[in-house]
C-alpha cells in the first residue's frame, strides 16, 4: 500500500496537532445521530490529562473505522470546544488512499498528546491551561459537515516513478466514503451538554478543516448555552471560498451531504449551492449572534491553503488577497468579525509552539487569542510585511 504523501502527514498533524435573536431555530441533530452511548464517563469519572471517548451509535470514520474523541478536565465553568483538521476529499484520486489522498481517514488514540501551542497546558503563558477541553477528532474529509456516504469512482493509473520510488499500476474502481462529519461532531457536543452543563465562558475554536465550520458549531453551542459568554476563532481556512474544481464543476457541498444539510436552515433555504461560501457561515452564525466576536487567523501565504486552492482549481500566487477579499466579504454584511494575518507561508497556529512567539503589527498572536477568549474587543491585525513570520521581540 503507498504510504499517504509526507506533506500531507506534515499536513495532518499540524492542522490537528480549525445571543442574538436571529429569528431561527437551532438545527436538529440529523436522524441517527446516537451522542454518548458505549462507554462515555461523565466528566467527574475523567481521569486527570486526557480521556478517550467512545461515543458508538452511528458514529464512523471515513474509512469505516471507530470515531473517537477526546476530553480533558478542567474548571467546569470554563469550556474549550476545538475542531481537528485534516484535509478532505470529494473526487476519486484524492480519495482514494492508494492515489493522492489529501484527508486524515481515522482517528488515533494519542493524537492529544502530539499538540502544542495552546495544548501545552504546563506553559506558563497559556490562557487555557485552566479549562475543561474536548477535542472533535477528524476523519470524515467533510470537514466536520458531512451526512452521506458516498462513492467515487478512483482513477486508472499506470506505474510510474514518485519521489525516486516506482508505484504499482492501479485500476479503476469505486471509493466508498463515509462523510459523517456532522453525526460524529453531534456526538462529541452532546456528550459536552450533558457532562458540562453550565459554562460561564465557551471558546469554540478549529483548526485548518476544523476552522471552515466552527462558526457553525459555535453558532449552535451558543443556542444551548444561552447564559453562556461565547467567542469563536477559526485557524487556518480563511482563504477558501470553494472555488470552481479544474473542471470547472465543485459539487462536493452535494457529495457530503452538507447542502441539504444546511438548507435546513432558514438562513439558506434560498442559497443555491453553487452560490454558497465558506464565509455565509460566518455571515449567518454571526448574525443569529451578534453578541459574539467571531475571528479567524492565517498567515498571509499558508502553502497548505495554496495547494488545497490548487487541486480545486484555483492557482494563487498570493493568499493575502484571497484573505483579504474574504474577509471584506464577511464584514461588509456583519461588525462582529475581526481577522489577524501573520507574516509567512505556515499552516494553523494553534496547536504550534509558535503560538506563543508569532507577532505582527506588534501584536502577540497569543495577547490576541487570549483578549479574544476573555471577551475584549480586539482590533484586526495584518502583517507589514508578510514575506516571513515575526517573532515575539524582533
Amino acid at each position: 500500500m503507498r504510504q499517504i504523501p509526507p506533506l500531507l502527514l506534515t499536513f495532518f498533524v499540524l492542522s490537528g496537532a480549525g445571543c442574538g435573536d436571529g429569528g431561527s431555530a437551532a438545527l436538529p441533530a440529523p436522524e441517527g445521530s446516537i451522542a454518548g452511548g458505549g462507554t462515555s464517563p461523565g466528566l467527574s469519572g475523567l481521569a486527570p490529562g486526557w480521556n478517550v471517548l467512545e461515543p458508538g451509535g452511528d458514529t464512523v470514520c471515513s474509512d469505516g473505522s471507530e470515531y473517537l474523541f477526546f476530553a480533558r478536565p478542567g474548571d467546569p465553568e470554563k469550556l474549550l470546544v476545538y475542531f481537528q483538521g485534516g484535509g478532505a476529499c470529494w473526487f476519486g484520486a484524492n480519495c482514494d488512499l492508494h492515489l493522492d489522498p489529501s484527508y486524515k481517514p481515522r482517528v488515533s488514540r494519542d493524537e492529544p498528546e502530539r499538540y502544542r501551542g495552546i495544548f501545552d497546558f504546563d506553559h506558563p503563558d497559556n490562557p487555557f491551561a485552566d479549562y475543561t477541553v474536548v477535542m472533535a477528532p477528524y476523519c470524515s474529509a467533510d470537514v466536520h459537515l458531512g451526512d452521506n456516504v458516498a462513492e467515487y469512482q478512483a482513477p486508472a493509473r499506470e506505474a510510474r516513478e514518485v519521489d525516486g520510488a516506482m508505484q504499482p499500476a492501479h485500476d479503476a474502481h469505486p471509493v466508498e466514503i463515509h462523510h459523517r462529519g456532522i453525526v460524529n461532531a453531534q456526538s462529541v457536543l452532546d456528550w459536552t451538554y450533558r457532562h458540562v452543563p453550565d459554562p460561564a465562558e465557551i471558546f469554540v475554536t478549529g483548526s485548518s478543516a476544523g476552522a471552515i465550520p466552527s462558526p457553525y458549531y459555535a453558532w449552535l453551542i451558543a443556542d444551548h448555552y444561552a447564559d453562556a459568554r461565547v467567542a469563536q476563532l477559526g485557524d487556518g481556512a480563511g482563504g477558501y471560498r470553494r472555488a470552481g474544481t479544474a473542471n470547472g464543476t465543485d459539487d462536493r457541498l452535494e457529495k457530503w451531504g452538507t447542502f441539504e444539510h444546511l438548507r435546513q436552515y432558514p438562513e439558506f433555504a434560498d442559497v443555491s449551492a453553487d452560490a454558497l461560501t465558506y464565509e455565509d457561515l460566518y455571515i449567518a452564525a454571526a448574525r443569529r449572534h451578534p453578541d459574539i466576536l467571531f475571528a479567524e487567523y492565517d498567515a498571509a501565504e499558508d502553502a497548505v491553503q495554496k495547494r488545497f486552492l490548487a487541486m480545486g482549481g484555483t492557482e494563487t500566487t498570493s493568499l493575502l488577497g484571497a484573505l483579504q477579499a474574504n474577509h471584506a466579504d464577511i464584514r461588509a454584511e456583519v461588525d462582529n468579525f475581526r481577522a489577524y494575518i501573520a507574516g509567512g507561508d505556515s499552516h494553523t497556529i494553534l496547536a504550534r509552539p509558535e503560538f506563543y512567539t508569532f507577532t505582527a503589527d506588534g501584536r502577540r498572536v497569543r495577547d490576541w487569542v487570549a483578549d479574544l477568549a476573555a471577551f475584549r474587543d480586539v482590533a484586526d491585525v495584518t502583517c507589514d510585511p508578510c514575506d516571513a513570520p515575526q517573532l515575539t521581540g524582533e
